[in-house]
């Protein structure tokens, strides 16, 4: 019989069979993994979470997870979980990503000191305004509405309108700009 390595506590994992637990009791442990993960924002949680349950099924296809005999089923599977779960907070983490995330409460503030004014720019936006204000309102009022915060299916629903009308007639005024664009620029 081999030694086991020299600082090792364990046996290697590969000393015990393979398990194949159903997915439905992988996806029942959600509670452990939500609470590993409980450091990540919330915006990326999911994704997360996601990436976790995917890791944990493909380990188990490929015959990756071989819990202890002596551990209960349950006991080990959560453990496992939470091992991926832990593996896949610390990827996160180290994700260029999240590293180099400026928080500032005016991002672009930070580049006015080294960004000039580019008068074209100026110019053009004036000419796109000018152009917008040429257009009938209804074409100017699914425009501007893009820029809002809402959706457009949230606009349509405001105005009682299917979400297909309201890209439609988007579609439509977009056209509409360009080629009054397009005979501005002539």
């Amino acid at each position: 019989m081999k030694r086991p390595r020299k600082g090792a506590r364990r046996p290697p994992a590969a000393r015990h069979p393979r398990k194949r637990p159903p997915i439905e009791a992988i996806l029942a442990e959600r509670g452990i993994v939500r609470a590993t993960l409980a450091g990540i924002p919330k915006r990326d949680r999911a994704d997360v979470e996601q990436e976790v349950f995917l890791g944990a099924w493909r380990a188990v296809r490929r015959g990756k997870y071989r819990p202890d005999p002596k551990d209960k089923p349950r006991d080990a599977l959560r453990k496992w979980l939470h091992g991926i779960a832990w593996r896949q907070a610390s990827k996160y983490f180290e994700s260029a990503y999240v590293r180099r995330a400026i928080l500032h409460a005016e991002p672009l503030g930070l580049l006015r000191g080294f960004v000039g004014v580019n008068l074209d720019a100026q110019i053009e936006a004036r000419d796109l305004l000018r152009a917008i204000e040429r257009l009938e309102p209804r074409h100017q009022e699914i425009l501007l509405a893009v820029d809002a915060p809402e959706s457009l299916s949230a606009y349509a629903a405001q105005r009682g309108m299917s979400p297909f009308t309201a890209a439609s007639r988007l579609r439509i005024a977009r056209a509409m700009l360009a080629l009054r664009i397009r005979r501005w620029r002539r």
